[in-house]
């Protein structure tokens, strides 16, 4: 379970101070899928950022089961980030001179996973994700779609419980993109707790709940099935309903 009190994000330009986000309280329980939603500049992959340990709020706390983030040695967490949290990027973030099986191989390099088991478990999860034939093309010789189902290949190999999804259709043709939103929507069936920011209302009427974020506060909390267009959605008064 993610538990947010308070949370705001500060950065200082000269004698100014700009809030990325604004006493952001939320709790997502584990197994849910959470759209977060928001006009450009509205905090969204700060939020995401922070949720994902890459980023820390400059007050409030942090709780990601049942442990408070802020107090966590810099060892801790970065097996919370290997183990726990898996993260897929709009740009893919593949390593250009890697084949797929190996950049899926890449976090468990640092785990200390011995090369067979790594070699096995990337080829298991390529598989899962239909690119077992795949296994020896460089990112430069796959397609968008392809490159994007090896990235999540990547994220989940170390079977995190929590996904993070930063625009993960955004550079995808729409059938490509139904490809893989059906991948994250079957990962969370099984049980991975699936957030994803996004500007496209289709992505986020698939999720069970979606936050709105306008100068890094929350706004409104929708069902993922009442979001219909970007202009009645971001135009409506605040609320945190």
């Amino acid at each position: 379970m993610i538990r947010l009190e308070g949370i705001w994000k500060t950065y200082t330009m000269g004698d100014q101070q700009l809030h990325a986000l604004q006493d952001v309280e939320e709790v997502i329980e584990s197994g849910e899928h959470v759209a977060i939603m928001g006009p450009s500049g509205s905090g969204k992959s700060t939020l995401l950022n922070i949720i994902g340990c890459l980023d820390k709020p400059s007050r409030g706390t942090y709780e990601l089961d049942g442990r408070e983030v802020a107090a966590l040695e810099p060892d801790d967490l970065s097996r919370v980030r290997l183990h726990e949290i898996g993260f897929v990027f709009q740009s893919f973030h593949l390593v250009p001179r890697l084949d797929a099986l190996a950049n899926v191989a890449l976090p468990m390099t640092f785990a200390g996973i011995t090369r067979g088991e790594r070699t096995e478990l990337a080829r298991a999860a390529l598989e899962a994700v239909g690119l077992a034939d795949w296994a020896h093309h460089r990112p430069g010789e796959l397609s968008g779609g392809q490159k994007q189902r090896v990235a999540i290949a990547r994220a989940t190999v170390m079977h995190p419980s929590l996904l993070l999804a930063d625009e993960p259709t955004g550079n995808l043709d729409s059938n490509s993109g139904s490809q893989v939103l059906e991948l994250l929507q079957h990962l969370n069936r099984e049980g991975i707790t699936l957030i994803t920011v996004t500007h496209d209302p289709n992505v986020a009427r698939l999720a069970d709940r979606v936050l709105v974020l306008r100068d890094g506060a929350i706004v409104r909390r929708v069902p993922g099935h009442d979001v219909r267009d970007l202009g009645s959605l971001f135009a409506e008064k605040d609320s945190t309903g």
